[in-house]
């Protein structure tokens, strides 16, 4: 069994050099080459049943040290295969709430691999965050068929400062907002290493952190606010701009609300009634039927969705109804309810909130349709009243009632706000400041993997181009060099949609920070049927396996000829 762990741990360092010494670079602003980071070395688990007292740190409690078996660990409704490892949990900076009275600390877990590949993973999770979730460690992708942990890394997870309990409650307090921001990751990183130190011997010779949705918001805020502490960032479908991303949500509620055609138990507008799943699947429909050959191939993906947005008409392209729905046509109304939600949050003055989203095939994912017509009045409404708004709005009706009566012009400008209570505004303790200024980051030889569903419905994906652009201005058109964006054709949000959405960001972050290898793509599969975890909404028509390559923005799939099916028959190229 230690054989094939050791094994295991080899393959997960994807087989590197032992020793990569850092070259020789003076000049490593924009146009020069970043320097090479050396390769981690393995090393195998010298500490676990001391560890707690090994590692003591002021502040943070080890309520459990435990060493673990190989087999297999739950995540959600999946389980993962997990090495031999010794679990450590606890909590740092325990206190009570002064404006609440309640009991806060910044909870965590890390697994340490008994046969370690000297790589350290920060687990940044999404949501509100907090709960403690088994510390796996994602590489990108709807269904891993790996994790960090099962490729030797150490890994932490954490519930970034606040009990699942409280839900967005927890915003009443002043600390635990700055701990979900930023602060829980700041905190929680030294002490990460400290153990690992502890543990190993010896330090982790590189460091990565990556997450998804929130988690990905987290990866972007470390690239920006410790680039010194993380060699290899991994952000998925990043809410970079959060507080913005949940008030359009809000948006959005109050533009289906007018075309909703049924009410609720409690005499609200039933915002599943805006559009029945027809006629968001006819939407998704038209919007192929004018995109999906665009890169050379009809197939169900629309590789090139800037160009699409500029071929699909809303207007033209869906028919008008002339009688009653009936899932083949859209009313005027439902059309200017989507045209506004597609153009972008914007107050009365028609002042942009939030991004523009590009139509795409996903629309008629079922994720597509959970985020904008049962989230938007449920755990967007709690997060922009309780945590991203200073003061709060705590006093408000919950639920839709505040969704609909939230105020664009009044209302929107509170994520900017401060008081004497809450001296950082949402937008200061969410957003990465400066997102687009990364030159430390570079400069060091660092580097960063960004991805994004093309059909995500909370968070746009042309908000993440649009960073991606300014990166690129701030690094003389070359940020590639350092900083990819990698955007996946009809995946919702950070999983599922008619999409090739598993795939594994982690192992090509690894190979571009310790051998220098670019990933000019990476390989992507569909999980249709047969699938460890099937993705529902592959077509039939699909292959069950069906490859795609994803390529680096601003390049798209094209088709070059051959198996329909197949990665190997596509290029990535520039449009």
């Amino acid at each position: 069994m230690r054989n094939k762990v050791r094994t295991a741990a080899i393959r997960g360092s994807l087989g590197l050099s032992l020793a990569i010494g850092l070259a020789a670079c003076t000049s490593t602003g924009p146009g020069s080459a970043p320097p090479r980071l050396a390769a981690a070395r393995p090393g195998p688990l010298l500490s676990c049943a001391d560890l707690a007292a090994k590692a003591a740190v002021a502040g943070t409690a080890y309520t459990r040290v435990e060493s673990v078996a190989a087999g297999p660990l739950a995540l959600g409704n999946v389980s993962m295969p997990a090495p031999a490892h010794c679990l450590v949990q606890g909590r740092m900076n325990e206190r009570v709430g002064p404006v609440d009275g309640k009991s806060y600390a910044i909870g965590f877990e890390m697994r340490l691999p008994v046969e370690w590949n000297g790589r350290f993973f920060y687990q940044a999770n999404g949501g509100l965050d907090g709960a403690v979730v088994p510390a796996l460690g994602g590489i990108g992708g709807g269904a891993p068929a790996s994790s960090a942990l099962q490729m030797g890394f150490a890994v932490i997870s954490s519930d970034a400062g606040h009990a699942g309990s409280l839900g967005p409650l927890f915003g009443v307090d002043p600390q635990a907002r700055l701990d979900y921001g930023y602060n829980a990751v700041a905190q929680l990183t030294p002490m990460a290493k400290n153990l690992i130190a502890k543990a190993y011997g010896r330090g982790p010779d590189r460091s990565y952190i990556g997450g998804c949705s929130n988690g990905g918001r987290h990866a972007m805020v470390a690239a920006a606010r410790s680039p010194g502490q993380y060699d290899g960032i991994l952000a998925g479908n990043p809410g970079y701009n959060l507080p913005r991303a949940a008030v359009a949500q809000l948006y959005g509620a109050q533009q289906y609300a007018r075309v909703a055609n049924a009410t609720t138990s409690a005499g609200q507008p039933d915002l599943q009634s805006a559009f029945t799943p027809a006629e968001l699947k006819l939407v998704s429909d038209r919007v192929l039927a004018r995109c999906d050959a665009l890169d050379g191939l009809a197939d169900g993906i629309v590789s090139d969705v800037k160009a699409c947005q500029a071929r699909f008409d809303l207007q033209r392209d869906l028919p008008a109804c002339s009688g009653a729905r009936d899932g083949q046509c859209l009313t005027a109304a439902q059309k200017t309810a989507l045209a506004n939600v597609f153009a972008g949050a914007r107050n009365s003055a028609g002042k942009p909130l939030y991004s523009s989203f590009p139509f795409d095939a996903g629309i008629g994912g079922a994720n597509w349709r959970e985020w904008k017509f049962a989230s938007s009045q449920t755990r967007d409404t709690g997060a922009v009243g309780f945590i991203f708004t200073s003061p709060p709005l705590a006093g408000r009706p919950a639920g839709l009632a505040f969704a609909l009566g939230f105020d664009m012009d009044r209302d929107a400008p509170l994520i900017d706000a401060t008081d004497g209570i809450y001296r950082e505004s949402a937008m200061a303790f969410m957003a990465p400041p400066d997102a687009a200024n990364l030159a430390t980051l570079r400069d060091r030889g660092a580097k960063m993997i960004v991805y994004h569903g093309t059909s995500d419905p909370v968070f746009s994906a042309d908000d993440t181009a649009a960073w991606y652009e300014r990166l690129q201005g701030a690094n003389g058109g070359d940020a590639a060099r350092f900083a990819r964006y990698f955007p996946v054709p009809g995946m919702n949000h950070c999983s599922g949609g008619p999409a090739t959405d598993q795939f594994d960001m982690l192992s090509a972050l690894v190979g571009w920070v310790e051998q220098g290898q670019a990933p000019d793509s990476v390989a992507a599969n569909a999980r249709g049927p047969g699938a460890a975890s099937v993705n529902a909404e592959v077509p039939a028509s699909w292959s069950a396996r069906r490859t795609r390559p994803l390529c680096p923005y601003p390049k798209v799939a094209v088709y070059t000829g051959g198996d329909t099916e197949s990665a190997a028959s596509f290029a990535c190229r520039a449009t």
